[in-house]
């Protein structure tokens, strides 16, 4: 039997997460079939809130099994977005099991950590350019991720000029494919947010067997 999950990211460049959960299901002998709602082709779009995406989720598609919630911890405890997330799946789908992935701050913590994949992504993979990367939880306490991940992929490039500027244009997909590369088991899973959402992926997989 097929289980039915449902992915719901920040933005496209969290599609990368996909990957993992595939890969978890798979290990647990699951056969899954991930939807992604493409929500930017609905007119008007849902709002940026969890209970808005879930209520156009609802509309758009068919029934599911689970439901897989990605939101940044941003500045705030991530219980607390653990706490959004239930009650938003609880108010706007109650019959649904959900598993929350809440990475602290930001997600591009995640991604500061695997300095041979972001070398990878630059499109530089043998550079020798240092870069100032966190190590371990301290990924967790930079102030703005998202710029410093920007940042590192332009210094590792070692691109200048026009050519930079263009490598720059493209930090979208970047980060995309340095989450679907993401290694589930070198730094990354040192991290509590990681090893939450790999815990509770399991629970979820592991009751959806039974």
């Amino acid at each position: 039997m097929t289980t039915r999950i449902l992915f719901i990211g920040e933005g496209s460049s969290d599609n990368g997460l996909v990957r993992h959960v595939e890969s978890i299901a798979a290990r647990k002998g699951l056969d899954a079939s991930i939807t992604v709602p493409d929500f930017g082709l609905l007119r008007p779009p849902p709002g940026h809130s969890v209970r808005d995406k879930l209520r156009a989720a609802r509309k758009l598609h068919g029934t599911y099994d689970l439901v897989v919630v990605q939101r940044d911890a941003d500045r705030g405890p991530a219980q607390d977005r653990r706490d959004e997330i239930a009650e938003a799946v609880h108010a706007e789908w109650p019959d649904l099991q959900h598993v929350a992935v809440v990475p602290v701050r930001m997600l591009e913590a995640w991604l500061l950590l695997d300095e041979a994949c972001l070398r990878q992504v630059a499109e530089n993979p043998r550079g020798r350019v240092r870069l100032d990367l966190p190590k371990g939880t301290a990924a967790e306490t930079v102030a703005d991720p998202k710029q410093l991940l920007k940042d590192s992929l332009a210094q590792a490039s070692e691109y200048k000029g026009r050519r930079l500027v263009q490598f720059q244009k493209r930090f979208s997909q970047h980060r995309l494919r340095m989450l679907e590369l993401l290694d589930p088991e070198g730094p990354v899973a040192g991290l509590p947010s990681w090893q939450h959402f790999i815990k509770d992926l399991n629970e979820a997989f592991e009751s959806l067997s039974q």
